[in-house]
């Protein structure tokens, strides 16, 4: 009876020894489920700019001048400084140009844009627009902007619009609040358009047709009094 009951000891804890592995076994697989189920923490986004920039600014503004006349203001949300401080890639860029006299006279605004400070000159990308203060609308994909000869051009495709008319076009040169913007080619416009001749190097010239003048009236004739009719004898 000893041994039976020494053996029945044995029995159960070898029983209960083989139920503690199975448990442990099994809380070990639901971990690694547990485990490979779990969402891993985000990553951020390689920059490539930030990684290669000497300097990486953010809310910049810069000014572009001539002679000490300020022709534009450039901002920019981020901004990525390269070869020594002379080149700015920016990311959200706003300029605003303004005349001889500093009043604001257009708005441009793009999602990139390239500064250089050396020749003061910008080239804008990616959904360029330009708005001048009296209703002028041009959109492009790029736009440069000369700032020796306060100018604006692309040769990439382009719509102008203004409250009268619109132009598209490949390709133009203009100033910066298109009073006089000239098409290089494929031009076309509408609603007070016409398409003339370009000079050397232009494809054609796009200008505004102006009304023609009313012509003037016409002088009423000067009336003839009538003659008395004499009584016949």
């Amino acid at each position: 009876m000893a041994r039976a009951r020494i053996g029945s000891r044995w029995r159960l804890a070898g029983r209960a020894r083989a139920a503690a592995v199975a448990a442990g076994a099994v809380s070990t697989v639901l971990l690694a489920a547990g485990c490979r189920g779990a969402k891993e923490p985000p990553v951020a986004a390689h920059n490539a700019l930030a990684d290669s920039a000497d300097q990486v600014l953010y809310h910049t503004k810069s000014v572009l001048t001539d002679a000490g006349v300020m022709k534009a203001e450039v901002y920019g949300d981020t901004a990525y400084v390269f070869d020594d401080n002379t080149r700015v890639e920016m990311r959200v860029v706003r300029t605003e140009f303004f005349t001889a006299t500093g009043a604001r006279n257009a708005v441009l605004t793009s999602r990139a844009g390239t500064y250089n400070t050396r020749t003061n000159n910008m080239e804008a990308r990616g959904n360029v627009v330009v708005v001048s203060e009296d209703g002028r609308r041009l959109e492009t994909p790029v736009l440069r902007y000369d700032q020796v000869r306060n100018e604006i051009s692309s040769d990439s495709a382009f719509t102008l619009t203004d409250p009268a008319r619109q132009m598209t076009g490949i390709g133009f040169i203009s100033d910066p609040d298109m009073n006089n913007v000239r098409c290089l080619k494929a031009c076309s416009g509408s609603a007070g358009m016409v398409t003339l001749p370009g000079g050397p190097g232009d494809t054609a010239r796009v200008t505004p047709l102006r009304p023609a003048a009313p012509p003037p009236a016409a002088a009423p004739r000067p009336t003839t009094p009538a003659r008395p009719r004499r009584a016949s004898p």
